[in-house]
């Protein structure tokens, strides 16, 4: 196996971009094709059981297995997801793999390529050494885990169940054990399009949009006047992108927004849906028609009730390589809440700083990759 620094950069240079809905993206480095080959070869060099499943086209998660030579205390799933967010507005070559005083620069360096080499290695190490009385692990590395989260839904459709999953993101070597779910809508309200230099022969679809957004800020603030969940705190919504119209001279008869809603406990994608919807529509100013419907298929909250009694074996494996560690609750989502839903008790852990994840410089510091696949490795050989 690579050493750890070089398995990243390799990683990174592969592009594996997540158009999410997109069709304006370059095709050489849309989806995961590459690092799923990439991966594979890494399996046949490894000698282990591993197979591929079709999530969409072209799009394939990659499962990998060590069966222990005695036999194990418990069966661990370790998963990573190969896709990473777009590159516009990055101010570093996105692709370059730069190592520069310790940090490793690139698209998903951060979120999640790290994760994906850590995993492997610590994986690599059990599949070669073979420990006695370690536990058997699933690999799984999948697809589509930053726009609609098909690679983890169907991993847990196939059947797949373990004992605990652990879940690569980056916590910086912590234990995050709760998080809030994800809710994402497209808000379209329709017009009638005419000569700007007449507007009242027409129906202006963005003033109409602008009465939603006005109501859907006030919805905002009744979010926090909510009782704020013990753990994830209190729910959000926020209008994250607009379109409308087709030029400045034309009285638009569209526009659409796109909607991001953070979900805690208690609530789902559809109740959350059906809520903001009747609120819209008791609007006094809202007497026009408009479409409320989902855009992606989002993630549960995740609660930590059922990771409990996993904390403290986690934990002891962290302390025992860094010497202390954090249990944390976070507001973003990950497939550790389909894991759940499929009662598996789901903890995320990753090298990595979650303030670099998504952004125009993205790194991360190569100091915390080691650490993390020897934790990894703790955790799967608990007599070590």
């Amino acid at each position: 196996m690579l050493p750890l620094p070089e398995l990243l950069a390799r990683l990174v240079q592969l592009p594996s971009v997540n158009p999410m809905g997109r069709t304006d993206l370059d095709p050489a480095i849309t989806y995961e094709t590459r690092v799923t080959a990439f991966l594979e070869e890494r399996f046949r060099e490894l000698g282990c059981p591993y197979y591929r499943q079709p999530v969409a086209a072209g799009r394939d998660n990659i499962i990998a297995t060590y069966i222990p030579p005695t036999p194990p205390p418990y069966h661990l799933l370790w998963e990573a997801h190969q896709d990473t967010v777009p590159v516009d507005g990055m101010t570093i070559a996105p692709f370059g793999a730069a190592i520069e005083n310790g940090r490793l620069w690139g698209r998903g360096a951060c979120d999640v390529k790290a994760g994906i080499a850590v995993m492997l290695t610590a994986f690599a190490r059990l599949v070669t050494e073979r420990p006695s009385g370690s536990a058997q692990v699933t690999l799984a590395f999948t697809v589509d885990e930053e726009h609609s989260g098909l690679g983890i839904q169907e991993l847990m459709k196939s059947g797949l169940r373990a004992d605990c999953a652990i879940v690569a993101e980056p916590t910086n070597l912590n234990i995050v054990n709760a998080h809030k779910g994800v809710a994402r809508w497209v808000l379209q309200t329709t017009g009638r399009a005419c000569h700007a230099s007449q507007p009242e022969a027409g129906v202006n679809a963005i003033y109409r949009m602008a009465r939603l957004i006005r109501a859907i800020e006030d919805y905002s603030h009744k979010l926090h006047e909510r009782p704020a969940d013990a753990v994830v705190g209190y729910p959000t919504i926020s209008v994250g992108c607009i379109d409308g119209g087709i030029s400045p001279n034309t009285v638009p008869d569209y526009c659409r927004v796109d909607i991001d809603r953070r979900l805690v406990p208690g609530e789902t994608i559809v109740t959350a849906a059906a809520e903001l919807e009747a609120f819209l529509k008791a609007q006094p100013d809202v007497t026009f028609p408009f479409e409320l419907k989902r855009s992606a298929a989002g993630c549960l909250p995740l609660s930590p009730e059922l990771s409990a009694a996993w904390v403290p074996r986690l934990g002891r494996a962290i302390d025992a390589v860094v010497g202390s560690h954090a249990v944390v609750a976070v507001p973003f989502g990950t497939d550790a809440a389909s894991v759940a839903a499929a009662g598996i008790p789901a903890l995320i852990f990753g090298p990595g700083d979650i303030a670099q994840a998504h952004t125009k410089d993205e790194w991360i510091a190569l100091a915390q990759l080691a650490p993390a696949a020897e934790i990894l490795l703790r955790l799967a050989c608990p007599e070590l």
